[in-house]
């Protein structure tokens, strides 16, 4: 654990070519903003406090509720200007500072810790590398003859053999409190952009006679998002890592076509068919079974329970163990007791359907009348037939049967039979379907 340590996240970047109203750190990928991505991480690290270094014109740091105490960087003048913007919150217990980045989504719990760990052991400041299959582009991280960091080289300063090496910098860097941290303040901006950058700190660590050791992490770890193709990449790349995860416990029948979101739970031998997509807030229970081209969001699905195929379950949707939720049936904020059986072409809101009730394929509970919301209370063992419409507030009563067709506006006592429908009219000989009938009738008529 590094519970002495302070993780300060940059994301002060205006994220210009997202292209987007939406600040760049805020996109989502597997449904959670990559900033989240970044703050839950640094938690699971172990991380003991966290600041979060930010644009003065940013709004968005106020959807966090709190996750990370804001500091802002008051003008855009680099990495080790942006770190230093929360210098206030360094504490005198704090043994090491590890800078991230709030586009870097697919970073680690146990990258972090690796890094933070090398500072634990002794070293002044740990440089997080990597190995891209083409290093272009990318800062150079190069090496003394004892293996310790000597340099950080931007590729348009390299010669050629420093160009060759393929070990690079992802800007990630843990930082040992006390004076490598307060050599920050010390970096010059003697640069064609006249910034103080947070590689500097490895050339005046040099001078100084820091200890400063690298630690290696995969490539995908550090990808930098800046753009909606490389949004797309972290996507991907969060989408193979969550099938991996799922697949240990769980059976994914055609893995590339089931999507997940950041917080999905699967439970042992649960069975997901192809083209699913898992949103936030989704737990699925023991054996359950989600049957193909379904949608669950925010939703708890219970131990044997089938949903789909073709179904939707939205915020609120609670599936009893054993229940059955068929094609085409959308439940939302709504219990599905045990044994329960919604199987076709329903919608199913704002409602508490009882245990081994049976709701017939058409039914709707009409819980919404412009204004307000209410509620329809369905007893245990119920029948709703086909095509029925209940009009809440309304309670069907324990092992109460409402009749095909019907609309249901009252109450139905427990046991009670309930017809809410027009009676039907038979006229012999009157069809305008058969041989020589006159269709010159006005539609409608009544005569």
């Amino acid at each position: 654990m590094n519970s002495r340590s302070l993780a300060v996240v940059l994301a002060a970047g205006k994220g210009t070519r997202m292209r987007s109203r939406l600040a760049k750190v805020m996109h989502p990928v597997g449904g959670l903003a990559m900033i989240g991505h970044v703050l839950a991480a640094a938690r699971a690290a172990g991380v003991g406090d966290t600041a979060l270094v930010v644009a003065p014109d940013a709004t968005w740091p106020q959807k966090l509720a709190g996750e990370a105490a804001v500091y802002v960087q008051s003008e855009a003048r680099g990495t080790a200007h942006a770190v230093l913007a929360a210098a206030e919150a360094v504490r005198p217990d704090h043994d090491a500072v590890v800078v991230l980045f709030g586009d870097n989504p697919l970073i680690t719990p146990a990258t972090i810790a690796s890094v933070l760990a090398r500072v634990e052991e002794g070293a002044d400041v740990a440089v997080l590398a990597f190995e891209p299959d083409d290093p272009t582009g990318y800062g150079r991280v190069l090496l003394d003859e004892s293996g310790r960091v000597a340099a950080i080289r931007e590729e348009r300063d390299a010669t050629e053999e420093e160009r060759a090496v393929r070990l690079c910098n992802s800007g990630v860097m843990a930082i040992r409190t006390g004076a490598p941290f307060a050599a920050l303040a010390d970096i010059g901006s003697d640069n064609a952009k006249g910034e103080f950058y947070l590689t500097d700190l490895v050339a005046l660590g040099r001078q100084r006679g820091f200890d400063m050791v690298w630690q290696l992490a995969d490539a995908e770890e550090v990808l930098g998002v800046n753009d909606r193709a490389q949004l797309a990449e972290a996507e991907a790349v969060f989408q193979r890592r969550a099938r991996s995860k799922a697949l240990e416990v769980a059976t994914l029948l055609a893995p590339a076509t089931v999507f997940f979101s950041h917080d999905t739970v699967l439970a042992e031998d649960v069975t997901v068919e192809p083209h699913v997509v898992f949103g936030p807030g989704v737990s699925v229970g023991e054996g359950a079974r989600v049957r193909a081209f379904s949608h669950l969001e925010g939703a708890v699905v219970s131990p044997g329970a089938v949903v789909g195929p073709y179904a939707r379950l939205r915020p609120g949707a609670t599936i009893g163990a054993d229940a059955r939720i068929g094609n085409f049936v959308e439940v939302k904020n709504a219990t599905i007791a045990p044994g329960a059986k919604v199987n076709h072409l329903s919608y199913i809101g704002d409602a508490t359907v009882g245990a081994g009730a049976n709701i017939g394929a058409g039914t709707i509970t009409c819980n919404y009348d412009g204004v307000h919301k209410y509620r329809t209370e369905i007893g245990a063992g119920a029948f709703i037939g086909s095509n029925s419409a209940l009009v809440a507030p309304v309670t069907i009563g324990e092992y109460a049967f409402v009749g095909t067709g019907s609309v249901v506006t009252d109450d139905v006592p427990a046991d009670a039979l309930a017809i809410g429908r027009g009676r039907q009219v038979t006229k012999e000989g009157r069809s305008p379907a058969r041989p020589g009938a006159d269709r010159s009738a006005k539609k409608g008529s009544s005569s």
